[in-house]
């Protein structure tokens, strides 16, 4: 009894050290982002007192708006101002909207979330089978056109695939509705309440307003998804192949296993687990790499924010924006590892 007590007690201590790493790690990751962020907006070479004020204020004005800004204050005591204003919540105020960033990234992050999760899905569903069919035919013709096909997916410009996709399939063939998230005869066919319009039609019965939706966003999300759905194959391949090469395979073989059941059960369950970390990573990359896509879709989302308020040197909007996406980005790497802890049995026997 009492060896079981002190077992336990070691595993515990174990566990809890493991999360005291782990939330040390995050805190310095977002520590580090933070101090870049900061840096960036001191760096770059936008006078944010003239953003403010304009450029044919009176000197009188530019001092008194420098020192309420801070900007008077020393490096340090300066991030000490900016650490308090995010842990309260407080990115400032947009120079172009005039309105708080938090509120503006809550308006527009929806359409981003909306746009990336419809890709992920597309890229997953086709990546993964991809992959895994490439690695059985290693070697061979479906092998080779899923590598060509990843190959294309990551070498082609992303805006030039958007620009080509909306001549072909919607001026052309009209099999798609063009930029924009919905038609404005459905605007108010619905209520937004989430600010994901295909949740949201779904929910209300809005149906002819959902199709329209699903037209706008089908064609960006599929450009997406063939993005992520390079990578996920080409990892999917590579892990399927290691499982192929394992000693169980063979047993199994041996036993006269059926090849389908040896694929898709024994060797796809033992891949999964380092395919989860991918997936989620892809998903992360979509969250924060869509700027392009949405500028050529003129997709509302936070690509589009950002790019905008670039163009007119709202640095608070670009950095709040993306210290929004960095901890996006953060937290799906700390949720993957989290996944990859409880999926892998190994993992959990070493702890």
């Amino acid at each position: 009894m009492t060896g079981t007590t002190h077992l336990r007690g070691r595993r515990g201590a174990l566990w809890l050290g493991k999360f005291a790493r782990l939330v040390l790690t995050v805190a310095v990751t977002f520590f580090g982002l933070l101090l870049v962020t900061f840096l960036i907006g001191r760096i770059v070479p936008v006078d944010p007192v003239l953003a403010v004020v304009g450029d044919r204020a009176p000197k009188s004005v530019y001092d008194r708006v420098y020192i309420e800004l801070g900007l008077d204050k020393p490096l340090w005591e300066q991030f000490w101002m900016y650490l308090q204003k995010v842990f309260t919540g407080d990115f400032g105020i947009s120079f172009l909207s005039k309105r708080p960033i938090v509120d503006d990234i809550a308006r527009v992050f929806p359409a981003t979330l909306e746009l990336a999760t419809v890709g992920i899905i597309i890229g997953t569903v086709v990546g993964v089978p991809a992959g895994i069919w490439a690695a059985v035919r290693q070697g061979k013709w479906p092998d080779q056109l899923v590598r060509v096909l990843g190959l294309v997916g990551y070498s082609a410009p992303i805006f030039w695939l958007g620009l080509l996709g909306l001549l072909v399939f919607y001026a052309k063939l009209h099999w798609v509705a063009g930029p924009g998230r919905i038609d404005i005869a459905y605007e108010y066919a619905f209520t937004p309440k989430t600010g994901l319009i295909l949740w949201d039609t779904a929910m209300q019965g809005q149906w002819g307003a959902f199709a329209n939706a699903f037209s706008h966003i089908i064609l960006p999300a599929s450009l997406l998804g063939y993005f992520s759905m390079a990578y996920i194959s080409r990892m999917t391949r590579s892990f399927m192949l290691a499982e192929l090469a394992q000693e169980y395979v063979t047993t199994a073989r041996v036993k006269g296993v059926p090849e389908w059941r040896i694929v898709w059960v024994h060797a796809l369950r033992n891949a999964a687990v380092p395919l989860v970390t991918v997936i989620a990573l892809s998903y992360a990359g979509l969250l924060e790499g869509s700027v392009l896509t949405e500028t050529v879709f003129a997709w509302p989302g936070l690509g589009q924010y950002l790019t905008n308020s670039l163009q007119n040197a709202d640095m608070n909007a670009v950095l709040g924006g993306t210290l929004v996406i960095g901890a996006i980005f953060v937290g799906l790497n700390l949720l993957s590892d989290l996944l990859y802890n409880v999926l892998d049995p190994r993992v959990r026997r070493r702890a």
